[in-house]
């Protein structure tokens, strides 16, 4: 039977160029698929930012009109002011305006994200009601009420995807209980889930009390022809390298989720058998400034640098000037960017804590919290030129075969089944 191309309604917390992490990679990388293979998409963010992207349809829950919606509940603001992106920064540069709006009676930023999350759930009732569509996907806890609710406005079958699950980003140290219940209920309502990942599965069926059937495993993938970069020879950070000094990155969220403190670790061990090694931290998070006091107590704070994020020619001066990468992560529901590192012909060493360990061969792979062997491996990068570059060339022959493509396709098949045989 020929594969339907059906109408996706689908929601979404951040999508590029307006993202902060992996969440927004992974969206774009899977909808630009979906959209090559055929599918129709209609993509809801919660704010209005833009929309560059001319090969989809933007939908913004905060352009609702929300006259009709006030006839079936009942909401006190008439505006949202809702910054899905907002940073520290730009809440307080909005803070004056904040506080005008409030004393005229408005609350047009919730105290909290979990507010927001559900207001953005609310608000997206009307665009389902409007929206043509066959099925709702709705990726990560802060798009799963809108799912829900799109879902009991038109009776559409809906898929939740995850892209990492509270346990994840806690470590699996505990969990913010609201959180885990909105990730349960958007569980328990889907008809189908999809996980980025085995291990991503297991901790679904495992802790959430979720049938193995109702899972499937759909990894992550990179798209080539959109993260090449371009080779940069006015590379500022190359220059610490003129004294024979090698460079190990890390890039990511600065959490105890991605591992920094096990970096750090690493970092001090190396050090004791080759000095003349730098360690780049790209990227930011609530642990920066404890891992910062780390790096200084243990005394290699002039070897650890702190870049905050990177993006465009920034971002492939740090892979290009990279000997090696290394993501130690606790746990891991995929991990794109040691694909990303791949594609820029750089060395990869990934946790076995990963999903992206699932679907690559051509890495080195280590437990996170075996630091002694972390640092051995890391050590046999940066000595040896032949392991370098066989890692380089087999990784970079190995990635191509990771892609969107198979995603897209393994989307549109599970679309299909629901569509064929809904529940």
């Amino acid at each position: 039977m020929e594969m339907q191309k059906p109408r996706v309604l689908m929601f979404g917390w951040e999508f590029p160029p307006f993202n902060s992490g992996g969440l927004g990679v992974a969206c774009y990388g899977l909808t630009r698929s979906l959209v090559k293979e055929g599918a129709d998409i209609c993509f809801v963010l919660p704010k209005n930012l833009g929309n560059p992207h001319n090969f989809l349809d933007m939908k913004f829950a905060d352009d609702t009109d929300l006259s009709s919606l006030y006839a079936h509940m009942s909401i006190k603001e008439l505006e949202v002011f809702l910054y899905p992106y907002l940073n520290e920064e730009i809440y307080h540069s909005k803070e004056e305006l904040l506080n005008i709006m409030r004393k005229k009676g408005y609350a047009p930023y919730a105290n909290d994200l979990i507010s927001e999350v559900m207001r953005y759930g609310a608000l997206s009732r009307e665009i389902a009601r409007k929206e043509k569509h066959d099925i709702i996907h709705a990726h990560d806890w802060l798009s799963y009420p809108a799912g829900i609710e799109a879902k009991k406005v038109s009776g559409k079958p809906l898929v939740t995807h995850i892209h990492a699950t509270e346990l994840d980003r806690t470590g699996h140290q505990g969990a913010n209980e609201k959180i885990f219940e909105l990730e349960r209920e958007g569980f328990k309502t889907a008809d189908k889930i999809v996980a980025v990942s085995q291990l991503t599965k297991n901790t679904v069926t495992k802790h959430y009390g979720i049938k193995d059937s109702k899972v499937e495993v759909v990894h992550n993938g990179i798209d080539e022809d959109y993260f090449t970069q371009k080779q940069i020879f006015n590379n500022k950070l190359a220059n610490l390298k003129r004294d024979g000094s090698k460079i190990v990155l890390f890039l990511g969220r600065i959490t105890i989720q991605k591992g920094p403190d096990y970096f750090i670790k690493m970092a001090q061990k190396v050090l004791k058998e080759e000095e003349k090694v730098y360690f780049l931290l790209v990227g930011s998070g609530d642990m920066e400034k404890y891992i910062m006091r780390m790096a200084a107590e243990i005394g290699i704070s002039d070897r650890v640098l702190f870049v905050g994020w990177l993006k465009g020619n920034d971002l492939a001066h740090a892979y290009q000037a990279a000997d090696l990468f290394v993501m130690p992560s606790v746990s891991e529901p995929f991990g794109i960017v040691p694909l990303e590192a791949m594609i820029n012909n750089t060395p990869v060493l990934i946790s076995k804590q990963s999903g992206v360990a699932e679907v690559t061969r051509n890495v080195l792979k280590v437990d996170f919290w075996d630091v002694d062997e972390m640092a051995n491996k890391v050590l046999s990068v940066l000595a040896y030129d032949s392991l370098n570059s066989q890692l380089i060339q087999t990784g970079r022959e190995e990635v191509r075969d990771i892609n969107w493509q198979k995603a897209a396709h393994k989307c549109l098949n599970i679309y299909n089944k629901l569509l064929l045989n809904p529940t």
